[in-house]
This record gives structure tokens, C-alpha cells and sequence, in this order.
């Protein structure tokens, strides 16, 4: 049987809206498994106007499931995901239920599952009645190598697996990742908050002002190519105009994260971001910081970032050999900064 989570110990979540509005929700809702009496039955956002239109990212969702387009997702092909999930999702009535099969690392099916649980909050009554399997891990759990529909026997269509990102090899529905309702194990705030601790220290420094090099600050030892990438860093004979440091978490833990708020790294004209495992939830982050993202070239792709267009969003960077292509960047910008300046506050 299913587990009701609807008891989640949360006070409060902000909503933004179309309208840049940010409006203080309660979910206070508490251990005993229910909710008060007078606890609102839900919110109705502001009317959007016919002119507005969906994020560019949003016709992805389609493509995601294109692939079930002919066969439909039958009971036998949604079982099928169970041995990769980490939890199974049911919504019924506007109720939500869980069926966990395995603890994910830290808190990524929490806090995912109470990212469902604030839309049903939000919306009532206009969620239908669902049954998804989630995967929390970094790397997609479903390759396309290991389905083909012309072998004999095969087995198809895949089966659908909801996961943080995607990867041109791999099926699987992109869902946004935990991170969005916080970090945390890290000290990161959810985003609703986070976004506008950011958008607040973007105005401490105008981007001209900002130091003229490009920074990264995270975790290398995740993979080859970030530890190839901190091969990159300054030295007392060449200096490729980037700043690289590494990012100790227990170091962090232990002085109560002092020196790791993502609002204090806005203080460079360029940001690199730099795949870890899979994709990195840094780079909304890294985005929101409003210097020139220097975004060195992805296999793996979260939800919006197949929206992102190369030199309107970020300046694309080889994955191979990327040294000299981020040094051409910074001194491309110092030696525009007019043109700079547009580009990132366009």
C-alpha cells in the first residue's frame, strides 16, 4: 500500500507568478498526517493574459514522450521501470501517495515529492489522477543501446522513468531537480528565495565593475572532466585569465557554510559552468548571476536547458582542449565590455 505524504513538516513556500509577483502560500501541515481545519483548500493565480506564452523549454515536454506517442504507456511498460526507481508517485483524488523502493542520496526524493505536493496545493482539483516512477540519481537509468525495435524479441517500447536530466542516448522525462525546493545538506535555499538573494547581489556591482576574469567554484573530484578543467588554473608562468577553486563541503559544514553562498560568487564579469557527473544544478545559479556564462560544451541536459541558444544565453566553450577558449573569451569581453555589458543584460 501506498504511503500518504501530505504530513511533510513545511511551513511555507513562496509562488512566483507570471507576474514577478512572489506571494507567501502556507502549507503548514505537521506530523500528525493532517492539515487544519481552516487550512485553505488552495490559490488561484492571476488570470494570464492571452499574449503570454509558455517558455520555449516547454515544447521539449512533447519530445520527452514522443517516443510512447504510437504504442501509449501500458501497465506492463510503466512496471517495467520499477527495479531503476527510487520511488513510486500516485495521485488520486488529489491525494498523494508514495511507494519508496530505495532511500536516494540525501534528501533529492523529499524534496521532489514535496515539489509535487505544493502543485496539488496550488492547483486543486486541476491535477489528474497520475502513477509515475522517479529515478534521483545523476546519470540517466534508461540507454537507448539496450532497446531496438527492429531485434527479435525486442522489448518496447521503453519504459518511462521521470529523472533530474536526459541525454541525447538515453529516454527518460526530464524533470526539474530537487534543488528547486532546496539543498539542505549544502545550505542551499530553495529557489523561490535563492533567486532573489541573487538578483539583489547582482546590483551591488555593475558587470564593468566586476573582477575581469572568469570564476568556477565547486567540487572537481566528481569527474575526469572537471579535474582536467582545474589543469586550466592560474600559474606563476601563465595565466589563462580564470579563476578556479575547489570546494571542500566538509571544510564547509564545519565552519557553517561561511564562505559558499551562491549570492556572494556574483562578483566576476564571467562564470563558467562545467558538468560534474551528469549535468549540475549549478547552472541556474551560474546563470542568475548576471555575468557572461562561459558554458562549456554539455552531454547531458536538465529540464529548461534545451531552451538555451549559444551566444544569446551563454558563450559556448569546447569540452576538449577548453583552456584557450575561455581565455579568448575573458579578453573578448575586456576589450568589448559596451558589447558585453548588452549581452548580459539582455
Amino acid at each position: 500500500m501506498c504511503k500518504s505524504i501530505i504530513h511533510m513538516n513545511m511551513m511555507t513556500t513562496s509562488i512566483s507568478t507570471f507576474t514577478n509577483t512572489n506571494i507567501t502560500y502556507p502549507l503548514n501541515c505537521n506530523t500528525t498526517q493532517t492539515c487544519p481545519i481552516n487550512y485553505p483548500d488552495g490559490f488561484k493565480p492571476a488570470i494570464i493574459s492571452s499574449s503570454e506564452t509558455c517558455p520555449d523549454y516547454f515544447r521539449w515536454i512533447q519530445q520527452d514522450l514522443k517516443v510512447w506517442e504510437e504504442t501509449g504507456i501500458t501497465r506492463e511498460t510503466l512496471e517495467r521501470a520499477k527495479p531503476k526507481a527510487h520511488f513510486r508517485l500516485v495521485i488520486k483524488s488529489g491525494r498523494l501517495y508514495v511507494d519508496q523502493y530505495e532511500k536516494a542520496y540525501e534528501s533529492r526524493d523529499v524534496l521532489t515529492i514535496w515539489g509535487i505536493l505544493q502543485l496539488l496545493r496550488t492547483y486543486p482539483g486541476q491535477v489528474p489522477d497520475l502513477e509515475l516512477l522517479f529515478f534521483c540519481h545523476d546519470k540517466p537509468a534508461i540507454w537507448k543501446r539496450d532497446f531496438g525495435q527492429a531485434e527479435p524479441n525486442a522489448t518496447w517500447p521503453p519504459p518511462p522513468l521521470f529523472q533530474y536530466c536526459g541525454h541525447r542516448e538515453a529516454y527518460g522525462v526530464v524533470f526539474p531537480d530537487w534543488s528547486f525546493w532546496g539543498w539542505p545538506e549544502v545550505n542551499i535555499k530553495e529557489w523561490t528565495k535563492l533567486s532573489v538573494a541573487i538578483r539583489e547581489a547582482n546590483k551591488r556591482v555593475k558587470w564593468k565593475d566586476r573582477v575581469p576574469y572568469a570564476y568556477w567554484k565547486g567540487n572537481s573530484g566528481v569527474s575526469l572532466k572537471r579535474i582536467n578543467f582545474m589543469k586550466c588554473n592560474f600559474s606563476d608562468k601563465y595565466d589563462p585569465m580564470i579563476r578556479l577553486y575547489e570546494q571542500d563541503w566538509e571544510k564547509e559544514r564545519h565552519i557553517g557554510f561561511k564562505s559558499s553562498n551562491l549570492e556572494d560568487q556574483c562578483t566576476h564579469r564571467y562564470k563558467i559552468y562545467i558538468e560534474g557527473r551528469a549535468w549540475s544544478v549549478s547552472k541556474k545559479y551560474i546563470l542568475a548571476c548576471d555575468s557572461m556564462t562561459l558554458l562549456i560544451k554539455e552531454k547531458y541536459y536538465d529540464f529548461f536547458a534545451r531552451g538555451m541558444n549559444p551566444l544569446e544565453h551563454y558563450w559556448p566553450i569546447k569540452s576538449h582542449e577548453n583552456c584557450g577558449d575561455l581565455k579568448f573569451a575573458v579578453e573578448w569581453g575586456n576589450n568589448n565590455t559596451d558589447k558585453g555589458d548588452k549581452e548580459v543584460n539582455t
